[in-house]
């Protein structure tokens, strides 16, 4: 319907509002008719009663009535001081129903009796008091019937009605027609746009380009263009890592297998002489079990979803000596990078070992790598202990290093998959991993501190035994 249209709700208001303030317009107007109307009464009678005095009170009878019946009114009383009065009289058909007085009446009370004349249904006999024009004197008083005001308060309030009509039509069409040009047009363009663009929101073609000149409706086309243009790079990106993620899978498969052999083995290796093979051979099937464990989550990440965690008791202290053992054998020659554990031997929690060891390994190794880059003495320390957090038990691990600390854009999307790399040449996927299997711990993995000293790293994971 065309009511319940932007349109048509708009010329519908436009029309009330205007009717609404033509009959704001129009009871002062009848009041104002009234009020000239009788004054024009007024000054009929006060003619009349002068012309009795210009015959010297001669005037009588027929004559009399004539100026009367001329003036409008029954009776004439003009008083010309305190002594002198003129009356002209003639019977009245009914008695007396209102006085009015024009010189003590205020605009509220002319429009009040305007009203109830106008609802009146019968004629009435009325005494109007007033002011005589030219200082003819102190009062002038007359008595008339009300049939002829009645009559022409109604004609004058028609023909205001049917011009306020008149002015609300015309007013709300050419309002109609401004919103339609300036205010609907534009939304049309917009809601169109959105229509096209959702057929393919991926083709950079169909997003909008803002053109109007009406601030508010600018506001909504600029916003609009952003969220589109920032969606259709969502969704390429979304496609690429689709692409990248089958890509990763199909090699993840691949690389499993050849993992497979190579620990196989190492496990040969553990029976060799040499000692330094023997102390080496330990390390490397532990790193090449990882590498599996890591392979086959990649596959289970391909199909979108991280394994559940496999709960056990972990002993933290053992765990970060394998993370930071790993780390050392990864320095570079020259590198002067300190280890510290401050880690008590009697803690533990409940947590994947292999997933928990994959988080300190990836922030450990990301600090190792920011200390190479400067090539300044450095120092990695992971210290831990019993905390609570929202009432509940946990373990707290902070992870920190004396580096450069992260660039601003990092810290902006730090835990954001391919946003948040620091690293030149790393792709950003080592935090927004470790954050996911924190998570899928129950615990948080945040940023605390990074500054010129330095930056650490804050995990948090419950139910510790």
């Amino acid at each position: 319907m065309f009511v319940n249209t932007l349109s048509g709700r708009f010329l519908l208001l436009a029309v009330i509002f205007v009717m609404l303030a033509e009959v704001l317009i129009f009871a002062p107007s009848v009041a104002r008719f009234r009020e000239e109307y009788l004054i024009a009464r007024l000054e009929r009678a006060q003619i009349a009663s002068l012309a009795l005095l210009a015959s010297d009170g001669s005037i009588a009878g027929e004559l009399a009535g004539e100026l009367l019946e001329n003036a409008g009114v029954f009776n004439v009383v003009l008083r010309r001081d305190e002594v002198r009065e003129l009356v002209l009289s003639s019977p009245l058909p009914g008695p007396v129903a209102a006085t009015y007085d024009l010189r003590m009446g205020s605009a509220l009370a002319l429009i009040r009796d305007a009203l109830l004349e106008l609802g009146a249904r019968d004629s009435r006999i009325i005494r109007v008091i007033g002011d005589p024009v030219q200082r003819g004197g102190l009062l002038i008083e007359i008595t008339l019937d009300t049939t002829d005001l009645h009559a022409e308060l109604w004609d004058y309030g028609r023909r205001i009605l049917l011009l306020s009509l008149a002015i609300s039509i015309f007013t709300a069409i050419l309002l109609f027609l401004s919103v339609r040009l300036f205010v609907v047009t534009p939304m049309r363009r917009v809601i169109q746009s959105m229509a096209v663009y959702a057929e393919s929101p991926q083709d950079q073609t169909r997003i909008i380009a803002p053109q109007s000149n009406i601030r508010e409706l600018r506001e909504a086309e600029e916003a609009l263009y952003q969220m589109q243009t920032d969606l259709t790079g969502l969704l390429r990106q979304k496609d690429r890592l689709a692409q990248l993620g089958g890509s990763v899978a199909r090699i993840s498969h691949d690389l499993r297998n050849m993992l497979t052999t190579a620990s196989m083995l190492a496990d040969r290796m553990e029976a060799s002489d040499d000692p330094r093979v023997k102390r080496a051979a330990p390390k490397l099937v532990g790193s090449l079990s990882r590498a599996i464990n890591l392979c086959e989550a990649t596959l289970a990440f391909g199909k979108a979803e991280e394994p559940p965690p496999r709960l056990s008791r972990v002993q933290l202290s053992p765990l970060v000596e394998d993370v930071f053992e790993s780390e050392r054998l990864a320095l570079t020659e020259g590198a002067q990078v300190t280890f510290l554990a401050d880690i008590p031997a009697t803690l533990h929690l409940r947590a994947d070992e292999e997933q928990l060891f994959r988080v300190l390994h990836n922030l450990v190794r990301n600090a190792r790598q920011a200390l190479e880059a400067t090539r300044q003495p450095g120092v990695i320390e992971i210290s831990a202990q019993d905390s609570k957090s929202g009432g509940q038990n946990g373990v707290c691990i902070r992870i920190g290093d004396t580096g450069p600390g992260l660039p601003a854009r990092a810290r902006e999307h730090l835990f954001e998959a391919f946003q948040g790399g620091v690293r030149k040449g790393g792709v950003g996927l080592g935090l927004a991993i470790s954050a996911e299997l924190v998570h899928g711990h129950g615990g948080r993995l945040e940023l605390t501190r990074s500054d010129a000293d330095g930056t650490e790293f804050r995990i948090w994971i419950p139910n510790a035994n």
